[in-house]
């Protein structure tokens, strides 16, 4: 039985009562990834209903210990600690590499940890974002995420193109939250003879909206395009393809749903079919040099094949150690059980909230679960910031987004029935 067919069948046994949900968090096989996170408390020491994993994840109860780890051997080896760690410093974004090619459905050669993602981004379009006179738009979320739509209009601009005419900015027909499908597709053959790149983002950050990347990449090489991705608010929440689907590049960050922490590092993916072309354009560093001969310190690039030849700096060990302790339990629980959870809490959410009624507020997010993850974004229609204080003050953490959405994401590996329980419960004591 498929994620979708299961959230679907359990759709109409649920419950509105506390006993219902205990009995699905007792019955729940990921339940015990709970007690590997710290979750915050109020003042008066009760555990927060945190709803924000998909603007910054938890942290790992082992985090502390693995960044411990480094800084004892940073005390003790000093600089031999890149060869003598207990984790070598010198290949320790190795140590996450095929971790990283499991949760996003790639082969090791196809990622890398590095960087921050907007600076991915860019990396990304220097070699894949090659305009011509002719064929020379990019195709974006017109609400993609503000970040995304700074760096194609540069990118833009720094070919010398007006933005205003190479960024095709996709919106939702009139009177809907979310782009339809066969409309991404219709844009695509558009704007073909003229289009150089789809850059979107596969789970849109504020409508929470999942795209089917595989169709979409397909059809922007059906026209000549490059197809990439930002996984901001995809990986560690949906349950990825990247190979099968064949997009030629994706990024994300690590800090949201990957719990890493604040402002941590980011990943990268470049398909098996660009790893030796050494012809693409790059800004080159020495951490993307031939690990054989990196330390002979010749003049001349040579770039390591597939996506660890776009690295430019070595890496913060500290915030690979942290990001190492979260890649672990991802890949202990392993994302089609994760997706499978977060479908069913999700559903729950929806039908928590559906039983509220009322028209305080309005859910954005699609109800087809193939075009979602872990996230409902709901609309509020009256003093929106005023509520999600209002949520606050009561324990609920949850993300807010400019001018009316509050995002709720009940992350699997930690949120539980009893949280989406109490977090509906809380929404409707106090919708009015």
């Amino acid at each position: 039985m498929t994620s979708q067919q299961t959230a679907t069948s359990m759709k109409t046994e649920f419950k509105n009562d506390l006993q219902f949900a205990l009995s699905m968090d007792k019955a729940d096989e990921l339940a015990e990834f709970r007690k590997q996170f710290l979750i915050p408390k109020t003042k008066d020491g009760k555990e927060w209903i945190y709803m924000a994993g998909n603007s910054l994840g938890l942290q790992p109860a082992k985090v502390r210990d693995y960044i411990g780890e480094e800084l004892d051997d940073w005390a003790i080896h000093g600089v031999e600690g890149h060869w003598d760690a207990r984790h070598p410093w010198l290949p320790y974004h190795e140590n996450l590499t095929e971790m990283a090619a499991r949760l996003v459905g790639a082969k090791p050669i196809e990622v890398v940890i590095m960087n921050t993602l907007t600076v991915n981004l860019h990396l990304m379009m220097v070699s894949f974002y090659r305009p011509t006179k002719e064929r020379f738009k990019i195709i974006i979320e017109a609400d993609a995420f503000p970040s995304d739509r700074y760096a194609v209009d540069s990118q833009a601009s720094f070919h010398g193109l007006d933005p205003k005419t190479a960024i095709v900015a996709l919106r939702p027909r009139e009177g809907e939250f979310t782009l339809r499908h066969e409309d991404i597709l219709a844009a695509i053959e558009k704007e073909g003879p003229s289009l150089a790149l789809v850059m979107l983002g596969n789970v849109n950050y504020l409508t929470g909206q999942a795209f089917d990347m595989k169709s979409i990449a397909a059809k922007a090489h059906e026209v000549g395009a490059k197809a990439g991705f930002n996984l901001a608010h995809g990986a560690g929440n949906l349950h990825l393809h990247l190979h099968e689907d064949d997009v030629d590049f994706a990024v994300w960050c690590s800090y949201k749903y990957l719990n890493s922490g604040p402002g941590s590092l980011a990943g990268c993916f470049v398909h098996e079919r660009h790893s030796k072309d050494f012809t693409l354009p790059r800004f080159a560093g020495w951490w993307g040099h031939d690990k054989k001969t990196r330390f002979q310190m010749g003049p001349q690039f040579d770039p390591i094949p597939g996506a660890e030849g776009w690295q430019l700096s070595n890496p913060p060990i500290f915030q690979l150690a942290a990001l190492r302790a979260s890649m672990e339990l991802f890949d202990q629980a392993g994302m089609a059980k994760l997706r499978q959870k977060g479908d069913l809490l999700t559903a729950y959410l929806e039908f928590l909230l559906t039983e509220i009624g009322g028209d305080f507020f309005k859910l954005i997010t699609p109800k087809d679960i193939s075009q979602r993850g872990s996230q409902l974004s709901i609309k509020l229609k009256s003093q929106p910031k005023d509520f999600v204080k209002l949520l606050r003050e009561r324990g609920v953490i949850c993300d807010f987004r400019e001018p009316d959405i509050m995002r709720a994401a009940p992350a699997p590996l930690y949120n539980s029935f009893e949280d989406v329980y109490n977090f509906a419960k809380t929404v409707g004591e106090h919708v009015s």
